[in-house]
């Protein structure tokens, strides 16, 4: 019975090592920029009850950002857009990602190859669905915004997907 469990927990540690708790590259709380001193950007958190949530969000915004769903592929108030602007968090309106890197991926959700900046984002590794992902998570508040993919165009090769529910668009002045 020892033998079995330290076969388990040996097997547990390999698949934490070969698949790791986030994407190479991927930011975290631990290592998001703090210094405003030395030119890195500081976000300030927001935090709220889950009754503020329900009364600041939708019912749709409140089910993605703060439940971690998913709006139905081609349903989204901004898969198509091809406007010039800034999508921000619905929750607390830090800026995500800009117009100049959205890109058609044909899935059906709103995808761009970088973030505005990527201590906006916080990427961790999300096993739902019984498969490894990166989710990504608005680094002021913690709002759900999408995933991450490695199949996307260049420079990055990278392909965020998110939700349309979980930002709004700010066009260009």
């Amino acid at each position: 019975m020892k033998i079995l469990i330290l076969l388990l927990v040996v097997l547990v540690a390999g698949l934490f090592a070969a698949f790791g708790f986030a994407r190479t590259g991927a930011k975290s709380a631990a290592n998001a920029p703090t210094d405003a001193k030395k030119g890195t950007t500081v976000i300030e958190k927001v935090e709220k009850t889950d009754a503020e949530w329900r009364k600041l969000l939708t019912p749709e915004q409140y089910q993605i950002l703060r439940k971690a769903g998913t709006e139905r592929a081609f349903t989204g108030k901004t898969w198509n857009n091809h406007e010039k602007g800034t999508y921000v968090c619905a929750a607390c309106k830090l800026p995500l990602f800009s117009s100049a890197t959205k890109f058609e991926s044909g899935t059906g959700w709103p995808s761009f190859w970088a973030p505005i900046d990527p201590s906006h984002v916080i990427e961790k590794s999300d096993w739902s669905f019984g498969t490894r992902r990166t989710e990504v998570v608005c680094a002021r508040c913690g709002g759900h915004l999408g995933h991450v993919f490695d199949d996307g165009p260049q420079p990055t090769g990278l392909r965020y997907c998110m939700n349309s529910g979980a930002m709004e668009f700010v066009p260009e002045k």
